[in-house]
């Protein structure tokens, strides 16, 4: 699995990239059929609360799968796109096996 991370108008720390690295790779274990994900991270106003953005958007063979969550923190926004990535893997491969 091929991840990028794209910051917006910042450069990410470290432990940051690890975390996301780490999150991120856990999709593998529901599917391998994922080659790349994207991750984009911005800071959509910097003085106000709810400002860090983040997109992550998974390519799959006839699927694609995307989420995106405004939240205080980027670890508490890519922690909710997870729930809703697995969701939404959990749901396609539903579909694969009835048919």
């Amino acid at each position: 699995m091929d991840i990028r991370i794209q910051a917006v108008h910042f450069e990410p720390t470290e432990k940051l990239v690890d975390f996301i690295e780490k999150k991120v790779s856990k999709l593998g274990k529901f599917s391998d059929e994922i080659g790349k994900v994207e991750v984009s991270l911005k800071v959509v106003k910097p003085e106000t609360a709810m400002n860090k953005e983040v997109a992550i958007r998974g390519a799959m063979p006839g699927k694609e799968l995307y989420a995106q969550e405004v939240c205080n923190t980027f670890e508490e926004a890519i922690d909710k796109i997870m729930d809703s990535l697995t969701r939404q893997l959990s749901k396609y491969k539903e579909k694969q096996k009835n048919r």
